[in-house]
């Protein structure tokens, strides 16, 4: 089968993932444990999440792939495997391993600063200076410790770990998500970074996240809205975790339905901006790969019906349980988006 042209994402199942090529595969992330061993892809880097699948099904892999051959590498405890172009790679730290001996607030403030400060050294020195992606799995994601809640350290680590790294923490940010992940896991990080510079986009209903105001803690997220990677034959657009947020608010506080709907309606005005930044796009809510995380199963009918009235039958949609960044809401839902050029866009 012909590869597609430029970046792809794929959600394969067991069968499809034994007998996928791999040449142009960057990577992979599973979320019901490590995939069982298919021909040819021992050196693809593996983003092991520990997330439930919902919806009954035993595993899916979510595979990322360039168009182009790639190679694969480590340095130090980042995997990572690279096209011309462009670079996937994840790490996985233990908190109890990572801040043994280590003077830092707590300890998953030591391994998120460790970990975004290894991530930022493999991107210099492979020349990959642009972050496109983040994708960011911690346990206990609500849960206060150290007299603070831990989304809040991984916030403040994370922004100190850019920092110290010279890069930007506002502005020109990559797009990014942060859910938790089931007690006992390591901190996940796994992430899309290219050679050239992609577009930044925000969300005309809400206040960039990365301007939050003090009540959401000492340092805000990290993360534009969207990033739009333009290449020779492609558009790609990377949707960032979004929720029932308007401004900075969380609205619709314990209506599953209306948060959904609320989500969609950021989700499409993230589309508008990015068609109307890039004159050559025509990105669709029916023409995105979606992963929704919901906070409690028992949500999944009221969500899955409302996202069956506003996408497209042939949508591709995967539900995981994990909690949210925010106490108060009940799903989340990140996208990707990818759009062929004509040669003469």
């Amino acid at each position: 089968m012909r590869a597609p042209a430029g970046l792809h994402l794929d959600y394969l199942s067991p069968a499809e993932y034994q007998s996928a090529g791999w040449a142009d595969v960057l990577g992979v992330a599973t979320f019901n444990g490590p995939p069982a061993p298919a021909p040819g892809s021992g050196e693809i880097p593996v983003a092991e999440v520990n997330t439930p699948l919902l919806l009954g099904t035993a595993d899916v892999y979510e595979v990322w792939r360039s168009g182009q051959p790639a190679e694969s590498g480590q340095r130090n405890r980042v995997r990572f495997r690279r096209s011309k172009n462009l670079l996937f790679g994840c790490i996985a730290l233990a908190e109890s391993e990572i801040a043994a001996g280590r003077a830092a607030p707590s300890a998953l403030h030591a391994a998120t600063e460790e970990a975004y400060r290894e991530i930022c050294a493999t991107l210099d020195a492979l020349g990959f200076p642009h972050l496109l992606r983040v994708w960011n799995y911690l346990p206990d994601i609500n849960r206060d410790s150290d007299g603070i809640e831990r989304y809040r350290q991984f916030n403040q680590a994370r922004q100190h770990a850019l920092s110290a790294c010279g890069r930007a923490v506002r502005g020109k940010v990559p797009a990014a998500s942060a859910l938790g992940a089931a007690s006992g896991s390591p901190l996940v990080v796994y992430f899309l970074a290219s050679r050239e510079a992609p577009a930044f986009i925000e969300n005309p209903r809400q206040m960039s996240a990365y301007r939050y105001p003090r009540e959401y803690g000492s340092h805000p997220p990290v993360f534009s809205r969207a990033t739009l990677l333009r290449q020779k034959d492609s558009l790609t657009l990377f949707i960032s975790g979004t929720a029932s947020i308007v401004g900075h608010r969380s609205i619709h506080v314990g209506d599953t339905a209306a948060q959904t709907r609320e989500t969609v309606a950021n989700i499409a005005a993230l589309l508008e901006e990015a068609n109307r930044v890039e004159r050559a796009a025509r990105f669709s809510l029916g023409s995105l790969a979606c992963k929704v995380y919901l906070r409690r199963p028992q949500d999944l009918p009221v969500i899955r019906a409302e996202l069956a009235a506003a996408l497209e039958p042939a949508s591709r949609v995967i539900y995981l349980q994990a909690d949210i960044c925010r106490q108060d809401l009940l799903v989340e839902i990140e996208a990707t988006g990818m759009c062929p050029l004509k040669a003469d866009a």
